[in-house]
């Protein structure tokens, strides 16, 4: 009976435990349960805190005693993105890129002169600097493009340039001209500015022509061109003879050539001209019988040219830059061309004798 009675007692008090943990006091002693218990209550007051991470209650279509209950915000188990202020060193590796267009026909004639090809040219304008010396900075071929273009604006009209640079002046020149237009309506040109660079570029000749003709159409949205301009403008007759001496005895560049000459009424030896608008390795960029100018320009140097007003010292510097890019092949081309020529004329002189002979011996019988 003692043992009995003695399990009934111990039975009675752990029962009476059991009921002791599991009363509201006791949860809120128990330390397990206590700690859960303020883990909830941070979580909650950090997501009153944030009003970013709360997300606006959504209509569920029931009525208003049927909302559903709430239920604990579930915890994501992928790593939250970094913070903004934690992506400076990718963010400090991007370089601002730039465009083409302010790459100058001047800046891509001095970047070839330096060996430095227009690949190399085209990174150092839309990806920054290279660790290479002899790559210009974005910011000093930026600012030297800007100085040569004050430099051409202070220069315009100065007619021939200073003695050391005519003295230098080699076999090569550009020539390039704008016109004005006269007549009914404009439709014919004439003569208004012409420009002349040597082989690297150098401004050689550059004059604003006083029109023979009254002029019609000052074709200004194009040309730029304005009855200011013919104030200090020389006359026809002037230019046309400095012009002369200058393309005496050397090879002359340009594109379309022999609208330009038509216009200075001036004649050259065909052998000694090297035109870019009939060049057959740039016939591919034309969608007609000869290529533009300025397609030539973006397509094969990476230069946006007349993008305003044309500019017959940057028409001839680019002329120039097309010749060079590719003046083997010119030269090749220009001497095929002409020993063909020559060949085919001594052949005709060479045939045209037996014919004679024939006709007089025709006459003796």
């Amino acid at each position: 009976m003692n043992m009995t009675q003695e399990l009934s007692s111990n039975w009675k008090k752990l029962q009476a435990k059991f009921k002791a943990d599991s009363s509201p006091a006791a949860a809120s002693s128990s330390p397990t349960i206590s700690k859960r218990t303020a883990k909830r209550k941070a979580e909650a007051g950090a997501a009153q805190s944030n009003p970013k991470r709360q997300k606006p209650d959504k209509p569920t279509g029931k009525a208003k005693g049927q909302s559903k209950e709430s239920k604990p915000p579930r915890h994501s188990s992928k790593p939250t993105a970094a913070p903004k202020a934690q992506m400076g060193v990718t963010q400090s590796s991007a370089v601002t890129r730039g465009t083409s267009v302010t790459i100058t026909p001047s800046l891509a004639l001095w970047a070839e002169d330096n060996d430095i090809s227009p690949e190399d040219l085209a990174e150092a304008y839309n990806l920054g600097a290279k660790s290479n010396a002899s790559l210009p900075s974005a910011s000093a071929s930026a600012a030297k493009a800007q100085q040569q273009s004050q430099e051409d604006k202070a220069r315009a009209n100065e007619g021939l340039a200073p003695p050391n640079v005519v003295g230098s002046l080699g076999r090569y020149v550009a020539l390039d001209c704008e016109m004005v237009g006269v007549g009914p309506e404009g439709r014919d040109s004439a003569l208004a500015r012409v420009s002349l660079v040597d082989f690297h570029g150098r401004q050689v000749y550059d004059s604003f022509v006083r029109p023979r003709e009254r002029v019609t159409d000052w074709r200004t949205a194009i040309t730029g061109l304005a009855p200011r301009h013919m104030r200090d403008a020389r006359e026809f007759a002037d230019v046309q003879r400095e012009v002369a001496a200058l393309l005496a005895g050397r090879v002359l560049v340009g594109h379309d050539i022999r609208h330009d000459l038509a216009a200075l009424e001036l004649g050259h030896p065909s052998p000694q001209v090297r035109d870019t608008a009939r060049f057959s390795g740039y016939r591919k960029y034309g969608h007609g019988p000869k290529p533009a100018l300025r397609i030539l320009a973006r397509e094969v140097l990476g230069v946006e040219i007349q993008t305003g007003h044309h500019s017959s010292l940057e028409d001839a510097r680019i002329a120039m830059l097309l010749f060079r890019k590719k003046k083997p092949e010119f030269d090749v081309e220009h001497a095929n061309k002409y020993r063909r020529i020559a060949g085919e004329g001594g052949k005709e002189k060479a045939g045209s004798k037996p014919k004679l002979q024939a006709k007089k011996k025709k006459k003796r019988h």
